[in-house]
């Protein structure tokens, strides 16, 4: 019998798929603008939800391989932060970008491949290796 997916799954789904959205809307869209500030907070919030739930899948701290975009999303969103506080609008931007293509595009990609949780759970619906 399968086990259940555990809440904080949907939670990191939820999360990264907002973020996914949000990201290509704010990386399409004007920039410096007060919705732009904004939604790019709303962003990092879903950034740092992904980054943290991602450390209870498959279960709490058994890290793997996938997990060094936890660490890349931990320290760059404090590193673009300090960009754009610091006036530096182009490292900003790139270490948004790459956060955006790293974080999202291509974890997620490695993430839903068959043999992983995730993968697991959309190919075969059930939740484990």
């Amino acid at each position: 019998m399968p086990k259940s997916v555990p809440p904080i799954v949907y939670l990191h789904l939820v999360a990264a798929a907002s973020a996914f959205v949000l990201g290509a809307v704010q990386l399409a869209r004007s920039k410096g603008t007060p919705s732009h500030r904004a939604l790019g907070w709303t962003w990092v919030a879903l950034m740092l939800t992904v980054a943290v739930t991602s450390l209870w899948i498959p279960s709490f701290l058994h890290l793997t391989w996938i997990h060094v975009f936890t660490l890349l999303t931990l320290v760059s969103l404090p590193l673009a932060l300090v960009h754009i506080r610091r006036g530096n609008v182009a490292g900003h931007a790139g270490t948004m970008k790459g956060l955006y293509i790293g974080g999202l595009v291509i974890a997620g990609a490695f993430a839903f491949v068959p043999g992983r949780v995730l993968g697991n759970l959309l190919f075969h619906g059930t939740w484990g290796y």
